[in-house]
């Protein structure tokens, strides 16, 4: 990221000033955590918004409200001890451009929520409440999600849904149980959100934070544990892109992906820097990124990651979902100064709410870049990487011999994770449809011994991997190359050629 897009990021974080309070309890609001009090937060909002903008005060206590939008120049302030709770009736809730959600704001600017109280969605019993109209018939079938048997995610309200704002800042609150995501910003420009605390583990679609399709955004020093993807980076529009987005020091627990670029790809992904993120209890993978609907994803730094009792390391897919959909690129991405641990046992298990188990058997899944036939993933640098695996890979509970490589499924259309495969032939690495990729300093370690080589790499041009160590593996081939050009590999003793 250019040193002048830091600057100005800077420069905006401290550039919010509003002069004039409006206390909602002037307003007519009650802090039982029973009185519904949507009428007189959104008077509130109104009035300062009116007189050229304020800061719209929640006093200690609880206070109950449905949907209330945000307006241009207002800053909603929680007070220490402050609790906004969102109503556990779906009739309160409405949506302006997208989703529904408890605060909402379409087409403003200068908007803020600051302080150090909290809103809570209380998510899942609005979510249940969701799920019992539609055994009453109160809810048409399609939009119902039979397989995963609830309410499809657009009836569940968010926490936090802008889109088409400029000039964000969400500081110091907590933001507790959405029955959907839990907050997503959606085209905005100019966004600060820093030392925001997530607790959002009480249903399913968690998604800590969302950015989609947007530009200048700086995330610092929050912490996530969201029962989905912790933080996750989007692109719904083929016209709009991800551009400028500053992630750092944050702490992860997720029981999905920890930090993600996708499912959702269809514009772009370009000059994002992510660094100095702690990840722990995480399902899927520590580190994800996906283009599989036709973005254009481009340089991308993903620097100084630690990860304990993950289920995957590195996920790195390009692939195309859709034929009606242009191929997308994946390329320029660097990755530096990685270590993960791996767990062997399901990483979420703590979690209530978890997703489905596997439907089939399989080993410990490796880290994995793959492309599609035709369409290589395109200059990756790893550096500086250290993976602790399990082991224990066991032939006679799944076995994807090096003789059947070719039967690895492509899975073009799939939903892209680390399990996509199934079975995979490497315990460390599987690299397939590959352009130009440089490993340096890697550093791989079972606990345990594994029937599978440390890498696999198949139709891969331009590998170079210097300083690697493989340690708790004695087998003497540790690198499987097959339909490999213009390799350059320092430990050749270690390499075999199919």
């Amino acid at each position: 990221m250019p040193n002048r897009l830091l600057f100005l990021l800077l420069i905006f974080s401290q550039t919010i000033l509003f002069s004039q309070d409006y206390n909602i309890l002037d307003f007519g609001a009650k802090p039982d955590g029973k009185t519904l009090n949507t009428k007189a937060i959104q008077s509130a909002i109104d009035i300062a918004t009116k007189n050229g903008g304020g800061r719209v005060l929640i006093p200690k206590g609880k206070y109950l409200t449905g949907a209330f939008i945000l307006k241009t120049g207002t800053d909603l302030h929680l007070q220490k001890d402050a609790i906004i709770l969102g109503s556990t009736n779906p009739k309160h809730y409405f949506n302006l451009n997208r989703w529904k959600a408890l605060v909402l704001s379409d087409n403003q600017n200068n908007i803020s929520i600051t302080g150090y109280g909290e809103i809570n969605g209380q998510g899942r019993e609005l979510a249940l409440h969701i799920d019992s109209l539609f055994y009453a018939g109160q809810i048409d079938s399609a939009e119902y999600n039979f397989v995963e048997k609830r309410p499809k995610y657009y009836l569940r309200p968010q926490l936090i849904e802008f889109v088409s704002c400029k000039s964000i800042a969400i500081k110091n609150v907590t933001l507790r149980n959405a029955a959907c995501w839990v907050q997503t910003y959606d085209k905005c420009e100019n966004i600060v959100i820093d030392s925001v605390r997530i607790e959002s583990d009480a249903y399913w679609n968690n998604d800590g934070i969302d950015i989609q399709d947007c530009k200048n955004v700086r995330i610092t020093n929050c912490f996530v544990n969201s029962a989905d993807d912790g933080i996750c980076i989007k692109s719904q529009y083929e016209d709009y892109m991800c551009d400028s987005i500053y992630i750092s020091n944050c702490s992860v627990r997720s029981s999905a992906s920890a930090v993600k670029f996708g499912t959702v790809s269809h514009g772009g992904f370009k000059n994002v820097v992510i660094k100095n993120i702690k990840i722990y209890d995480t399902f899927r993978s520590a580190i994800a990124i996906e283009v599989v609907d036709g973005a254009v994803l481009e340089n991308i730094l993903i620097d100084s990651i630690t990860a304990v009792n993950t289920g995957n390391a590195i996920f790195i897919r390009l692939s195309e979902r859709s034929k009606k959909k242009k191929m997308g690129v994946l390329k320029n991405v660097i990755i530096k100064n990685v270590k993960v641990e791996v767990a062997f046992e399901r990483p979420d298990y703590k979690y209530e709410m978890r997703g489905p188990a596997l439907p089939f058997f399989h080993n410990i899944f490796p880290s994995s870049i793959t492309g599609i036939p035709g369409h290589p993933v395109e200059n990756v640098r790893l550096e500086n990487i250290e993976i602790i695996y399990p082991g224990k890979g066991n032939n006679g509970l799944a076995n994807l011999p090096l003789s059947r490589l070719d039967q690895v499924p492509e899975s073009i259309k799939a939903y892209p994770e680390f399990s996509m495969f199934g079975e995979l032939p490497a315990w460390g690495f599987y690299v397939r449809h590959m352009d130009g990729l440089k490993m340096n300093n890697i550093k791989l370690r079972i606990k345990e011994p594994d029937y599978r080589p440390a890498f696999v790499f198949d139709d891969v041009k331009n590998l170079e991997i210097r300083n690697l160590k493989i340690e708790g593996d004695k087998k003497e081939k540790h690198i499987i190359l097959h339909d490999t050009k213009n390799i350059k590999i320092e430990n050749q003793a270690a390499v075999l050629k199919l």
